[in-house]
């Protein structure tokens, strides 16, 4: 099996960046949404991702931007990959890819629609599914998302093809169970790994790769 890349969000600090470079994260998730507790201003995100490692990246995080919007952010803090958390419509996702992760949170009602909506987009490079419907660091039952994933095998629009990010409630407790279940492309944490809203671990840091690289080999 492939091992499974980490992405810590909500990154702000470079001793947020050192933790993460000394437990082989492979991308940090730059919070460029107002209302989260994890903002910085497209300025000083850009000014990280230039400290940033060789081989790590940065995915500037936004939300419910017009194209308008999206451009002068992409203007001011460029990144390699932009993950849209909002309720984004088709023709915007298209108009700000490519290099687009398209998020969203997991619903009973709504995964066998979204997950054939988004694979079907080809600027969509890669789906995040939020488990945290429920609130900050809560999760759902990862067999559920598995079960929607091999339905799509019986749908016109067939088999699932874009890589597969998990999100929500995930802890170095926690993310074990996830990767056995849902064997993703990635992992995406953000207060499982604080000591407190926007301060980084870097002991649950490196836990949480720990975790992973545990599951991977199991």
């Amino acid at each position: 099996m492939a091992r499974t890349r980490i992405k810590v969000c909500g990154v702000r600090d470079v001793e947020a960046i050192d933790a993460c470079a000394e437990a082989g994260v492979d991308a940090i998730g730059l919070m460029l949404i107002e209302r989260s507790p994890r903002y910085i201003q497209p300025e000083d995100a850009f000014e990280l991702s230039g400290v940033l490692p060789p081989f790590m990246s940065a995915v500037a995080v936004v939300a419910d931007l017009s194209v308008d919007q999206f451009n002068d952010m992409e203007q001011r803090c460029p990144a390699p990959l932009v993950q849209l958390h909002g309720s984004e419509s088709e023709k915007t996702v298209q108009s700000c890819g490519p290099g687009v992760v398209k998020a969203f949170r997991y619903e009973d009602a709504t995964i066998a629609t979204q997950l054939p909506r988004w694979n079907a987009i080809d600027e969509v490079d890669a789906i995040l599914v939020d488990g945290s419907a429920g609130g900050e660091g809560k999760s759902f039952e990862w067999g559920r998302l598995a079960e929607a994933i091999d339905a799509m095998d019986q749908t016109p629009g067939g088999p699932l093809l874009k890589p597969l990010i998990v999100a929500g409630g995930l802890t170095p407790e926690t993310v074990g169970d996830a990767i056995r279940s849902l064997r993703p492309y990635a992992v995406d944490v953000s207060s499982g790994v604080e000591s407190e809203p926007g301060v980084k671990d870097p002991v649950r840091i490196r836990a949480f790769a720990e975790a992973v690289a545990q599951a991977d080999s199991a």
